[in-house]
C-alpha cells in the first residue's frame, strides 16, 4: 500500500508544478519579439565560409586590380608586388574565411538558445557585415553573402 500512496503524492507534486507553471506563463506578456538574429548569422557564416575559402583566388585578383587603378606607384613596383601580393591576399581571404567557419559554429549553440528573446550576440567576426562581396542577397531567413574581401570596409 504505501507505493500507491507515494505514487499518488508523486502525480500530486507534478500536477501542482504543472500548474503553477501554467499559471506563470499566463502571467507573461502575450506579445514577445523573438530574436533569430544570432541563428542566422551562425547559419550563414557555417554555409557561405567554406565558400569565401573557394573563391579567395577570385577575390584577390578582383582587390589587386582595383589597388593597382587606386595607387600612384611606379609600374616597376605595380609589377614586382602583384604576384606575390596575390598570393598574401588569397591566404588572407581563406585564414578569415576559416575563421568565418568557426565563429559560425561557435555561435550557433548560443543562437539557438536566443531563439526565444529579444537579445542577440554581438558577431565574432564583425567584417562579415562590412566587407564589400562578390555575392550578396537579402532575404527573410539570413543573409547569403560570400567572396567576401576581409581586407577592406565597403
Amino acid at each position: 500500500m504505501p507505493r500507491t500512496s507515494n505514487a499518488m503524492r508523486r502525480f500530486s507534486r507534478t500536477l501542482a508544478l504543472l500548474t503553477v507553471l501554467g499559471l506563470a506563463q499566463l502571467a507573461l506578456p502575450a506579445t514577445s519579439a523573438a530574436s533569430p538574429k544570432t541563428l542566422a548569422r551562425a547559419v550563414s557564416n557555417i554555409l557561405f565560409g567554406p565558400l569565401d575559402v573557394l573563391t579567395s583566388p577570385i577575390v584577390a585578383g578582383k582587390g589587386i586590380v582595383t589597388n593597382l587603378q587606386d595607387i600612384d606607384d611606379t609600374p616597376g613596383v605595380r609589377v614586382a608586388y602583384t604576384i606575390p601580393g596575390f598570393f598574401w591576399w588569397t591566404g588572407v581571404t581563406i585564414g578569415a574565411g576559416v575563421i568565418r567557419t568557426a565563429t559560425g559554429i561557435l555561435e550557433l549553440v548560443p543562437g539557438i538558445f536566443l531563439v526565444p528573446f529579444e537579445t542577440d550576440l554581438k558577431p565574432l567576426m564583425p567584417p562579415v557585415q562590412d566587407g564589400g562581396s562578390l555575392f550578396e542577397y537579402e532575404n527573410d531567413y539570413f543573409p547569403v553573402k560570400f567572396g567576401i574581401d576581409y581586407t577592406s570596409a565597403e
